[in-house]
């Protein structure tokens, strides 16, 4: 056997969204592209704004000695203070570069906090649905993960979360924008949590962190503020990437900022950048560090998205679907019509449309749909959604 047997286990459980995505290849090459109704990838359909092309032609005319050389593995001092600028900004909270790690993506970040914090069997609260990569990279850094539910409209069940949290718990994860809801939680759900996880600390004695992976941060289709978490919780820490607010999910370009009110940041910096470094990343691009320092205020156009959400819900909707009508981000995740949600899945696709089934977010009978697509590809499968529906309850 040449791979391990840890590795061949989670590539068994492995991502249904790559499964899809497989999928997908093989009916286009059958079917021809344009027959295909791909709503499975969360691959942003947007092309990065002005500013980026700007700034990335005038840092590739740049001759300045050592501009892409090692670095400190934090990342450039003055890209992390240009990130801290916007951050404290954007949240309210004085956010230094002292507090920015410049990461390789939001995955890279997630992967880093965790390394730096998890000892062999510590426990990691996930809500669901959750990204179904979560539950890997805290396998791969040697901690468990635990679920906790959420309410019907998706909001988190602060007694599911308490049932949840053990004496080894030593992190909690939301994701909001969520993947693959939608659903933004509101200010009074994270000062919930984050009682939560004070009464839980005061109970069992430990230090419990609250990670928020924010990378559809931006992506916000309502005129209410985003509700940050520090103000929540002390030991807080934000994940996030340019993956999505600005188009460069190639780039793999992100960063991490830990709460300036932590008491034991200092610790925990030195910890993620020996982790950053020794989990292979090293650092986060260096041309990518710069191109993004400057634009931290742009975005790609968000109403473009927001028209998408309205053409895709609305019809679920009118066929007769059940879903909560997301706030942010790119999917809407329906109820699936029939209880087994990879047979609704397989209907589908028989119908060559590509959704991916809610037991790849821990939430079977559910589907994700993505809307971050071309408006032919929702149109050419309103047909196919309408089929299998009509089908399920004939």
């Amino acid at each position: 056997m040449a791979i391990s047997r840890k590795v061949r286990e989670q590539m068994k459980e492995s991502s249904w969204i790559r499964r899809m995505f497989e999928a997908g290849i093989e009916l286009r090459e059958a079917h021809g592209a344009e027959n295909v109704f791909d709503l499975s990838l969360g691959n942003p359909l947007l092309e990065p704004p002005a500013e980026f092309r700007a700034e990335l032609a005038r840092l590739a005319a740049d001759k300045t000695p050592n501009t892409h050389r090692y670095m400190p593995n934090g990342g450039f001092p003055e890209v992390r203070a240009s990130v801290a600028e916007a951050l404290a900004e954007e949240s309210g909270v004085p956010v230094t570069g002292a507090e920015i790690l410049m990461t390789v993506g939001a995955a890279g970040a997630i992967n880093t906090i965790l390394r730096s914090i998890l000892d062999e069997g510590d426990e990691v609260v996930l809500l669901a649905p959750y990204f179904g990569e979560y539950p890997f990279y805290i396998q791969h850094q040697t901690g468990v993960a635990k679920t906790a539910a959420c309410d019907d409209n998706w909001l988190p069940d602060i007694a599911s979360i308490e049932s949840a949290i053990g004496p080894r718990t030593r992190a909690l994860i939301i994701n909001s924008p969520n993947n693959p809801t939608g659903v933004i939680y509101p200010e009074a759900s994270i000062a919930a949590i984050g009682e939560a996880l004070t009464r839980a600390e005061e109970k069992y004695g430990t230090e419990i962190y609250l990670i928020s992976d924010e990378p559809y941060r931006k992506l916000i289709y309502s005129d209410q503020p985003y509700p940050f978490i520090f103000n929540h919780h002390p030991r807080s820490i934000v994940a996030t990437s340019h993956s999505k607010d600005l188009g460069l999910a190639g780039e793999r370009i992100g960063y991490l900022a830990l709460n300036p009110a932590d008491p034991g940041k200092t610790d925990l910096m030195d910890a993620l950048t020996f982790s950053i470094r020794t989990l292979g990343f090293v650092n986060a691009p260096a041309l990518m560090q710069r191109a993004v320092a400057g634009i931290q205020r742009a975005t790609v156009d968000i109403a473009i998205y927001r028209d998408k959400r309205d053409l895709l819900y609305g019809t679920l909707i009118d066929i007769g679907y059940e879903c909560v009508k997301p706030d942010g981000a790119f999917y809407v995740f329906p109820k699936s019509p029939i209880p087994d949600d990879t047979e609704f899945v397989r209907q589908l696709q028989k119908e060559l449309v590509l959704v991916v089934p809610g037991i790849g977010f821990g939430t079977p009978g559910y589907f994700r749909a993505s809307y971050c697509v071309d408006d032919w590809v929702i149109e050419g499968s309103i047909a196919g959604f309408r089929k299998v529906f009509e089908q399920a309850n004939s």
